[in-house]
């Protein structure tokens, strides 16, 4: 197998390092500009595609990603940054779970986590080598692909918003089931966490191997939480799968990659001001809300984490 640095060394030089200082907290002539949801239903050359594919066919099928991941890039030149196309439900996948898109209904997981007992059910040790190669592969070839234009982003989402949707069986209005295991079974839900952050950590690690630039954890659900909770429950994970990730890297003489972390709707002070210190967190950006004021972040949080983010979606349509 190659080693990571011959595999960076195959890569054309880059001309667009625009979002890489950025979050590097240096200094640029502009705000550099990218979309969370870069490929997907917009693009009419995406549906051509998604006719005789299943999303996660897809996902899984490393061609088909990259080509995703490259439309928008092709498509659009003032963007500064890919992201690979993938979905955040390819871990509970990897631990055993059964995924499926559905048209109208999104994600659906038919057999959800009703209770502890059912924490038997997943993987005890998740290779994702072997679960996930088809990321990694993408990912290398979409690196090739883009020719130096823009740097690439790599993702996971948060073991919260997983939780959630390993425990409701899909999206939810109320959350009703996944917040009553923080409630009834605290305990278990940290480990469930632990668990789901370790192969959080252990996927972000292995697509950096494979040529992205800069990492996201999205945290879409965060926001349902209490600041409680989320200081007891989410943040606890999110900073385990910053840490090691970081800590793998090292290992490995890796000079590592920056993480953002986007934790969607959380507003409380208290929880802001636990994400202000890099340092402290392993994240060097936070990505904002459209219902946040970035002055007011900067206010709570200070200078030494940057900050992505707060432009409201529907100023596109």
């Amino acid at each position: 197998a190659q080693t990571w640095r011959e595999t960076l060394e195959s890569f054309p030089p880059m001309k667009n390092e625009l979002l890489l200082r950025a979050a590097e907290g240096k200094e640029t002539e502009r705000a550099p500009v990218w979309v969370m949801r870069q490929a997907g239903r917009y693009l009419p050359e995406f549906l051509a595609v998604r006719k005789d594919h299943s999303f996660f066919e897809c996902c899984q099928t490393p061609s088909i990603a990259s080509a995703l991941t490259l439309q928008p890039i092709d498509r659009y030149p003032a963007l500064d940054a890919s992201i690979i196309f993938c979905d955040i439900l390819v871990i509970p996948q990897a631990l055993g779970m059964v995924v499926t898109m559905e048209p109208s209904k999104g994600p659906v997981l038919p057999e959800p986590l009703v209770d502890p007992s059912h924490l038997a059910r997943l993987r005890t040790n998740v290779d994702v080598d072997k679960e996930l190669g088809y990321l990694f592969e993408a990912i290398t070839l979409t690196r090739k692909g883009l020719g130096g234009r823009v740097p690439l982003i790599g993702f996971v989402g948060a073991p919260w918003t997983l939780m959630a949707y390993m425990v409701e069986g899909g999206g939810s209005k109320t959350f009703e089931k996944s917040k009553s295991w923080l409630y009834k079974y605290p305990e278990e839900s940290k480990a469930l966490l632990n668990r789901i952050a370790d192969v959080c950590a252990d996927l972000l690690v292995g697509q950096v191997l494979a040529g992205v630039q800069m990492l996201q954890v999205f945290d879409s659900w965060a926001g349902e939480l209490t600041p409680h909770h989320f200081q007891t429950f989410s943040l606890p994970s999110l900073i385990h799968i910053a840490k090691k990730v970081h800590s793998t890297l090292a290992d490995l003489g890796h000079p590592g990659v920056p993480i953002t972390l986007f934790a969607k709707g959380v507003h409380s002070p208290s929880s802001l001001a636990k994400l202000a210190d890099p340092a402290q967190t392993g994240y060097a950006t936070l990505g904002l809300d459209w219902t946040l004021d970035p002055v007011e972040v900067r206010e709570i949080v200070g200078d030494k984490v940057n900050l992505q983010g707060n432009f409201d979606p529907v100023v596109l349509y």
